[in-house]
């Protein structure tokens, strides 16, 4: 009951990549490189062991960016192409590599890092991949012309690495969809489809994290804009329950998501997001319980997972170890108090 677990990332130790920068670049190469990521995703699995998490990652130490960390590894794309592209509904503009033939994958992704972290986790792992919407919301088309044949050609792929990964003994295979929270209307004509493209066959966990984004200013100022009710949730939650993915993360510590919306997920495992990756302020053990404890009006403690809201990795080290602190002391407060 109430088994904790984060959202995925986590900070990039000084010594693998500059702190608090998303895509920063490595400081090894090769052999060296290989072991400083290891060295790295050691160091976080004991960070969360100590800390109370229950479901650990790896990090994302073994990849610079959530998204490019895969698609880096695909047949198909030109790096040396770029294509200006507005991200997540033009939140952000920015040149982007192409597709510009058939995707496919070079060789088995991850399963070297995933086989290496399983041997030394001893709890439960998961791991994160892409969604194939927001794959296709980071990437620019010259091939396929269709954003949902797209996504379903890179669904397929993600399939792939997933049995994969599962056959090595992952718990959980999460795929992170943050453009589900902003084309809504796409998650329920193709979204949901391709999302379970991509879980098929798998036998182990399957879950889906939705976020309203890292804490970078590009996303807070965003998030200015929504009012003061978060509601995307209501309108991809129907079609969510009735997919065959089995757990939702959401974004719930200082957001203006109403939690009765969590209602509409009544078959679905919530990976409720008690830790706000926004602040560099630690929360407290009671105030995670606090937003736990509210989820609870919604779902039964069995169906609930304290978790953070996003990734963490633009985060300090420090601050991001006082927050998982935090989330595994809150989850254990709530349990003896129930």
């Amino acid at each position: 009951m109430l088994r904790t677990t984060v959202a995925g990332s986590l900070p990039k130790p000084f010594w693998l990549a500059e702190p608090e920068k998303l895509w920063a670049a490595w400081k090894f190469s090769g052999e060296e490189l290989k072991q400083a990521k290891r060295d790295a995703a050691l160091l976080w699995i004991k960070e969360q062991d100590d800390a109370g998490i229950e479901i650990v990652s790896d990090g994302e130490q073994f990849r610079i960016h959530f998204v490019h960390g895969f698609l880096e590894h695909i047949k198909g794309i030109d790096w040396e192409k770029k294509t200006q592209m507005g991200i997540r509904d033009n939140r952000y503009v920015v040149d982007v590599p192409t597709v510009t033939g058939p995707v496919s994958r070079k060789y088995k992704i991850h399963s070297e890092e995933v086989a290496y972290t399983r041997a030394h986790a001893t709890k439960g792992l998961k791991v994160t991949l892409p969604g194939p919407m927001t794959i296709c919301d980071t990437i620019a088309d010259a091939h396929y012309g269709s954003r949902p044949e797209m996504a379903m050609a890179f669904a397929e792929l993600l399939n792939q690495e997933a049995l994969e990964l599962e056959a090595l003994g992952v718990d959980v295979v999460q795929f992170d969809e943050p453009a589900f929270n902003v084309f809504m209307k796409d998650v329920q004509d193709w979204g949901v489809a391709t999302l379970e493209r991509a879980a098929q066959g798998l036998k182990c966990k399957t879950a889906v994290h939705i976020c309203y984004g890292y804490g970078i200013q590009a996303n807070i100022d965003w998030k200015k804009t929504l009012g003061n009710e978060w509601r995307q949730y209501e309108e991809i939650f129907p079609a969510l329950n009735d997919s065959k993915i089995q757990q939702v993360s959401l974004e719930c510590a200082n957001s203006r998501v109403p939690l009765s919306l969590l209602g509409l997920l009544n078959k679905k495992d919530l990976l409720v997001g008690a830790i706000d990756v926004a602040t560099t302020e630690v929360e407290t053990p009671e105030e995670v319980a606090a937003t736990l404890r509210a989820a609870l009006e919604f779902a039964d403690p069995e169906r609930v997972y304290p978790c953070t809201n996003c990734g963490l990795a633009p985060l300090p080290r420090e601050v991001a170890k006082g927050k998982l602190k935090a989330l595994g002391a809150g989850a254990e407060l709530l349990r003896k108090s129930l």
